[in-house]
């Protein structure tokens, strides 16, 4: 009988000392290894990104310059000549 109680309490043990092993090393996991993971991954998209529209994200503009953009005149030649010119407004009570 006696027997019976140590086995229970050793395998109790055992499991107690298991699961505490898991929580420890999953605790280290995210907190050192998933963050390198993560950066990487935001990397590697940020390099990609570049890679596919790199004129979208590298200028050669340098702060507080002030350029202007005109569209190209095939944008607007779709539009029909009757069609006037959009005015915006707001109403004033």
């Amino acid at each position: 009988m006696n027997l019976i109680i140590l086995l229970n309490i050793v395998g109790l043990f055992r499991t107690v000392v298991f699961l505490l092993a898991i929580y420890f090393l999953i605790k280290l996991f995210t907190r050192y290894v998933l963050p390198l993971i993560v950066a990487n991954k935001i990397k590697q998209m940020q390099q990609d990104m570049n890679r596919k529209n790199p004129q979208q994200y590298q200028t050669n503009r340098h702060e507080g310059e002030v350029t202007i953009d005109y569209e190209s005149q095939k944008k607007n030649s779709n539009r029909n000549a009757e069609d006037g010119e959009y005015v915006d407004f707001e109403e004033v009570d």
